[in-house]
């Protein structure tokens, strides 16, 4: 992050901002797009923690030997209540159930339900244990997150009594949205850095995932088609899943969060939802029924309310230098 530090906050947090929205948006078309390839979720989630480690773990080694850190096991440079709270929801939880989601559901359900719970999850646990204040706008803005949710989510649950399983994937979406809601509170409340988070995140998952996950599905416990799935389709993963969506923004994710904070961070992906959905269509040829574009434009609609009616972010900042202190 050292060729940042020239920059005014302001070019920081809209560079970040930028390029976190661009791989949201072709992570959710590419996750989608692989629901229906060979690998299954788990494997999804194997390649995108097994990418993340073979770039973060040995630079987390790396900051803790060289900023002499009192990190967890030589590789996190976060204690090891840190490390661990934000893996699990910023990085194991996260990617488990944002991966099984898109099993489930369409691309265009999680264009609305992923970014779109995050205002909503971040003001109130925002509010809730950082003080923050809901403004009357801002929950004006939230009345018409909640509105789009319930309209997307709800056509699918009552679905379910017909036997359909969208419905699943909808709940999968908002649940990943609210631990990665979790995360990026965690990240202000404990003013981490970004590259120190986004290691610690990876060191947690790799350390509680991988050993379990090759474990269980050497013994058939957990589905997976690792060894049987071209070699090409498990590489493509390990470095996009893992590389671009783990390690390139969960960095610009957390340095927008530093400069912005939480609440003004997650609103700026209002781009997100319409930017996939309409990627969905296009690539994936999924159609867009009318109450996948309403909710759509609902969830938009609040997330840019909420902006628009923000009050001034508080003073940036400054991101810390590879040496820095998590």
């Amino acid at each position: 992050m050292r060729f940042l530090s020239g920059l005014s906050p302001r070019a920081v947090g809209i560079a970040s901002a930028v390029i976190t929205v661009t791989i949201w948006t072709s992570f959710i078309v590419i996750a989608r797009a692989s629901s229906g390839r060979s690998l299954g979720p788990f494997d999804l989630a194997f390649a995108r923690i097994f990418g993340a480690s073979m770039v973060l773990l040995p630079w987390g080694w790396w900051l803790v030997r060289s900023g002499r850190l009192d990190g967890w096991l030589g590789l996190s440079p976060l204690t090891m209540r840190v490390t661990a709270l934000t893996g699990l929801f910023g990085g194991l939880l996260y990617a488990m159930l944002s991966y099984s989601g898109f099993f489930y559901a369409p691309a265009a359900h999680a264009s609305v339900l992923l970014p779109g719970s995050l205002p909503l999850w971040t003001a109130l646990l925002a509010a809730a244990f950082l003080k923050d204040r809901i403004t009357p706008a801002r929950a004006m803005g939230l009345v018409l997150i909640v509105a789009g949710d319930l309209l997307v989510g709800g056509a699918s649950l009552l679905q379910a009594f017909s036997g359909g399983e969208v419905w699943k994937g909808d709940l999968l979406f908002i649940t990943a949205a609210f631990c990665w809601s979790v995360y990026s509170v965690l990240a202000r409340r404990f003013a981490l850095g970004a590259v120190h988070a986004t290691i610690a995140i990876t060191v947690f998952a790799f350390v509680a995932y991988v050993p379990a996950f090759v474990l269980l599905s050497a013994l058939d416990v957990v589905p997976s088609k690792l060894t049987t799935a071209p070699w090409g389709e498990v590489l493509f993963q390990v470095l996009y899943q893992g590389v671009g969506s783990v390690v390139i923004a969960g960095i610009t994710f957390t340095a927008m969060i530093r400069y912005f904070g939480p609440v003004r961070s997650t609103m700026i992906t209002a781009l997100v939802p319409g930017l996939s959905a309409l990627s969905a269509v296009i690539f994936l040829g999924e159609p867009l029924h009318g109450h996948l574009l309403l909710g759509l434009g609902l969830v938009t609609g609040g997330i840019l309310f909420g902006v628009r009616m923000a009050p001034a972010a508080a003073p940036a900042l400054p991101l810390d230098d590879l040496k820095g202190r998590g």
